[in-house]
């Protein structure tokens, strides 16, 4: 049986560390999407940051928030937004040697909700 790519990465210990990462030194380092988590209780966002992608990767189902249209809904986000927190994710999973197999994987499910986190 072949492993997910959460077991590959090494489940939600490692993820967390991939969403800490991802946040102090990449998203909220940069001018282009910062200000979208001024107001934002970090510690709140990084648990559910980690169970989301846990649960994208193929790990166990702890995602209870909201839909990722409602969780967006009023921020106005553009395509440059998005695409610079799909680049931090690359980043952030590189800098856990990910491989780029399995980071393509991770971004072809975060591709998926681009639709639903766009323009809402």
């Amino acid at each position: 049986m072949e492993q997910s790519l959460y077991e590959k990465v090494g489940g939600e210990e490692a993820i967390a560390k991939v969403v800490d990462y991802f946040y102090s030194e990449l998203v909220l380092k940069n001018p282009t999407v910062n200000q979208f988590f001024e107001e934002t209780d970090m510690e709140k966002q990084r648990q559910h940051q980690t169970k989301f992608i846990s649960f994208a990767l193929g790990g166990p189902k702890q995602y209870s928030g909201q839909s990722m249209a409602k969780a967006h809904e009023g921020m106005n986000l553009q395509p440059e937004h998005f695409n610079a927190i799909v680049k931090h994710l690359h980043d952030a999973l590189a800098h856990f040697r990910v491989s780029e197999a399995d980071i393509d994987t991770a971004l072809t499910t975060v591709a998926s909700l681009r639709d639903d986190i766009l323009y809402q």
